[in-house]
């Protein structure tokens, strides 16, 4: 199966289990890979068939400005169900990396995958 990707995304939320993590808004970065058929989207050369990728970043975006969770893990787990809702990709995998959290390393973060290829 082709995938999709979108690399670098950079969103805001409201995560962290510390009490001072919950009166602020952290930056996340998101890099996600998703299942698609690109052969019939090629064929075709529209816009019809193929995976709105704007339409997933906005998607992620608002998510993130809703969301209130404590970890990570949550946050990359609840938003893979939404994604594969919402677009219909039969697979995905994210990676939410968190930066700044520690000062030795540049972030933490988490990679799931979910669905089938």
């Amino acid at each position: 199966m082709d995938q999709v990707f979108i690399k670098g995304l950079e969103v805001e939320t409201l995560i962290g289990a510390y009490v001072w993590e919950r009166n602020i808004h952290q930056c996340l970065q998101l890099d996600l890979a998703m299942a698609w058929d690109i052969g019939s989207v090629a064929r075709e050369d529209g816009l019809e068939q193929a995976l709105d990728y704007a339409g997933v970043a906005e998607f992620v975006r608002l998510f993130a400005a809703r969301a209130r969770f404590q970890l990570i893990e949550t946050f990359a787990d609840r938003l893979a169900v939404a994604l594969m809702q919402q677009f219909g990709m039969p697979w995905l995998r994210l990676r939410v990396s968190k930066p700044g959290v520690n000062p030795d390393c540049q972030a933490v973060g988490v990679e799931i995958e979910r669905g089938c290829r």
